[in-house]
């Protein structure tokens, strides 16, 4: 008898094939200018249930630019494991040619020449579409929101996440979970919550002041003769990572035990397959299901990671559909018996000049950006630099919005968020209003002008750098590594706190950094509530047009070891 941990390794074997195959086929075809929506959305069906997931969309209704990391360091278990591979070394793994349109939308190498010759990705309306062809040749695919999905963008500020709102009931959306929703305030949240048509899912999300579940765990779909539990996670250091006073009456954390009693009861009430839909991040989620028995299927977000294969944990498959709308995830499953016998996956780039916009979506979205059309093009500066963020440390989009602080605030040293969203720009493009608020936009973005001794920069570091490079992915508490302008320093990653940060310097005047001295520092995204301040997209704005072309010195501040 073949036992279900071999059915599994088949499936993936399967999946492998089918990812492999199909995106050499695509990536000739689209080297001969041929590649076609058909091509992209084919798909052998399979099973009985079919998931379509998309996460981390970060409020981008347009196609956009967006550059995969080049640093994605892994820490302990996780290194050099996905998705903790960049690169030459990801396209090595995972089989796929450089400089064709799998390596263009999966990895950072020659991303300028790629993106000239393979567009833009991405586009609500271009997913619409996607969706609508799977639900065709499944009618009850089921569509689920990994979270991160109404902020992110000038719009969306503007509009309180109601653009994203509008876009995701048009979608068709099954369920979603949270993160980034919650710093619009608790009751703004409450608010758009009570009138979705589809379940706000979050297991981990208590009520502070009876320390009771706050929202539905879970929600039972009966989809192609299968009992489906999705389960919501929502992202569990909300506390640590954003504003605390902006969810004052909730809590959240990773509550593995909670996540264990929901899938015992679930499976108690006969479900044949469950889901989690979570953003703890993928390293979190791995040990979590390592530890948590019970789910089928992890759909995880947070990190941005995309994989084109799905990681097996144990029993489990992990599936990770990057972000900014680049990618959708298709799983298909076939549920017999009350087990997972077998799947199939595909994770289906978003090229926006192949994928025919639905007309309808294409309309809402267009009906929601025409009250700030004018703002949101507004051309404020150039650039000659490829503009983009996304990586362990520094990248250039962090260098100019520090460049910009130290100029705008006449400040020694600037400080600037690791957050992992942001798009990017090519060299040449201009720089529109909406780019820096697609790089800046948050509900605390004030600019602050503190001043902090050498010692109290050293516990800031040493402190950011644990909520990365902890071995143990339950204390990986942060985004990425702090953006600093005006200071350079050493980072040895396999340290342990208080360890890693040395050689801590000036850039002015090459002075090392005395711990007992005051410095002028700068910074924007501070959680203290009525932190004072020009809004940091004001600052940036300032700078651009005051410098008319961003070109930028290549930045070595940063050494890292330990790797």
């Amino acid at each position: 008898m073949i036992s279900r941990r071999e059915f599994i390794q088949a499936s993936l074997a399967a999946s492998t094939i089918l990812g492999a195959s199909g995106l050499s086929r695509w990536s000739r075809a689209m080297a001969q200018q041929s590649l076609t929506q058909d091509q992209l959305l084919e798909f052998d069906t399979f099973g009985n249930v079919t998931l379509i997931h998309i996460t981390d969309i970060h409020a981008q209704a347009k196609p956009i630019y967006f550059r995969e990391p080049e640093i994605n360091l892994g820490v302990g278990d996780a290194l050099g494991q996905p998705p903790h591979v960049v690169g030459k070394d990801f396209l090595k793994m995972f089989n796929i040619e450089p400089n064709t349109p799998e390596a263009y939308a999966l990895t950072y190498d020659n991303f300028s020449d790629l993106a000239k010759a393979y567009g833009k990705m991405g586009g609500m309306d271009r997913v619409a579409t996607v969706v609508k062809s799977i639900k065709a040749d499944r009618p009850d695919a089921l569509v689920l929101d990994g979270g991160d999905t109404w902020h992110g963008s000038m719009t969306s500020l503007l509009t309180k996440g109601q653009d994203m709102v509008n876009i995701m009931n048009q979608l068709g959306t099954d369920a979603m979970t949270s993160h980034w929703e919650w710093t619009f305030g608790q009751d703004r949240v409450k608010e758009i919550v009570e009138g979705l048509p589809f379940p706000f899912l979050g297991a981990n999300i208590f009520d502070v002041e009876w320390d009771e579940p706050a929202f539905e765990p879970y929600k039972i779909f009966e989809r192609g003769g299968v009992r489906v539990a999705v389960i919501g996670q929502a992202f569990p250091y909300m506390p640590i990572a954003n504003p605390k006073w902006m969810f004052p009456d909730f809590s959240f954390g990773i509550r593995e035990e909670r996540m264990q009693e929901v899938v015992d009861e679930v499976r108690a009430e006969g479900v044949d397959l469950v889901v989690c839909l979570s953003h703890n991040g993928f390293d979190v989620d791995k040990k979590m299901v390592s530890r948590v028995k019970g789910i089928d299927v992890i759909l995880t977000g947070h990190t941005h990671d995309a994989c084109p294969e799905p990681i097996l944990v144990g029993d489990t498959i992990l599936i990770a559909s990057g972000s900014n709308g680049k990618f959708v995830s298709r799983v298909d499953l076939d549920v017999r018996d009350g087990q997972m016998m077998g799947f199939r996956h595909k994770l289906i780039p978003i090229f926006s000049d192949v994928i025919t916009p639905d007309a309808d979506m294409a309309a809402l979205i267009d009906n929601e950006r025409a009250p700030y059309k004018e703002q949101l093009e507004e051309v404020v500066g150039q650039t000659e630099d490829l503009l983009y963020r996304r990586g362990n440390f520094n990248g250039t989009w962090d260098d100019l919005i520090c460049e910009a602080i130290l100029s705008e605030r006449d400040a020694e040293i600037a400080m600037s968020p690791g957050v992992r969203w942001g798009t990017t720009l090519l060299p040449g493009d201009n720089i529109t209003r909406e780019d820096i608020h697609n790089a800046t936009s948050m509900t605390y973005g004030a600019c602050y002008r503190t001043e902090m001794t050498g010692e109290t920069i050293h516990t800031i570091l040493e402190d950011v750098a644990d909520n990365i490079f902890n071995t143990d992915p339950y204390y990986q508490q942060g985004g990425d590594m702090v953006r600093i302008g005006g200071m350079g320093y050493h980072i040895d990653v396999s340290k342990p706190i208080g360890e890693r940060i040395s050689n801590m310097t000036l850039l002015k005047d090459g002075s090392e950094i005395d711990p007992a001295r005051s410095y002028v520092v700068a910074g924007w995204a501070s959680v203290n509530e009525g932190t004072e301040g020009p809004q940091i997209w004001d600052v940036i704005e300032n700078h651009v047009k005051k410098i008319g072309t961003v070109k930028l010195q290549p930045n070595t501040s940063v050494v890292v070891t330990g790797v």
